[in-house]
């Protein structure tokens, strides 16, 4: 499966894409230094920034770039019928593929959701690295939808999008019912577990919701996406 990974590494490396993904967490990292420098270096400050845009915004964009990235290009210029053809389960290249946007994530996504909040408040009150807990949390669930969404529809960045900047920013912050379905809210539950600032305020989704909701997503979102290659294999083959 390494040449998978591998094919998958440079469908998003070696595009333009590894440019969002760069500059994203490097915005992140910018806003910590310039709030720094402005004193505002306080953990009501570091709270707002990982849940506005470390979470709230950079998180979700980029499992949209990650989790489409690592699929849909070969999908839409047809050398996915390339490597289907080959004696490799579907469920395996749904698998790796997951795993290639999951990593990426978590470089791109959890480390500097760290260095972010190290940089405001260190290790204090456990913010930087329950940011990064909850990041790598979300971005799992968010890499397995995302990777869905590249398979089963070739207008998966537009709907990424609409979700990403729609649901996950506005319906799911400011809709109570809605949060339960938000991987948003999930990553700030997980988050909130390592907290002990009196300024996170506990979120509305509870901490076992929110790992069955990540396990279930993730896990279902990767499945399904094996067994479409299954049908657009056959779809090819015909």
């Amino acid at each position: 499966m390494s040449t998978v990974a591998g094919i998958s590494y440079r469908m998003v490396i070696g595009r333009r894409r590894i440019w969002l993904m760069v500059l994203l967490p490097a915005g992140l990292i910018a806003l910590a230094v310039l709030l720094r420098m402005l004193g505002s270096a306080d953990e009501r400050s570091a709270l707002m920034l990982m849940q506005i845009f470390g979470v709230g915004t950079m998180l979700p964009l980029l499992g949209l770039i990650a989790g489409t990235g690592v699929i849909a290009p070969e999908i839409d210029d047809g050398t996915i019928v390339h490597l289907l053809s080959k004696p490799i389960s579907r469920p395996a290249i749904a698998i790796t593929k997951f795993g290639v946007a999951a990593s990426l994530l978590a470089l791109f996504g959890a480390l500097p959701a760290f260095a972010a909040a190290y940089l405001l408040v260190g290790m204090e009150a456990g913010i930087a690295f329950g940011f990064a807990v909850g990041a790598f949390a979300g971005g799992l669930a968010y890499a397995a939808l995302f990777l869905l969404l590249g398979v089963i529809t070739k207008h998966a960045v537009a709907i990424g999008i609409a979700y990403a900047l729609i649901w996950e920013s506005v319906v799911g912050v400011f809709v109570p019912g809605a949060r339960n379905f938000s991987i948003q809210q999930w990553a700030q539950s997980v988050a909130f577990q390592f907290n002990t600032s009196g300024f996170f305020t506990k979120p509305s989704v509870g901490i076992g919701f929110a790992l069955i909701a990540i396990a279930v997503v993730t896990v279902g979102a990767v499945l399904w996406a094996g067994q479409r290659l299954r049908s657009f294999t056959l779809a090819g083959e015909e």
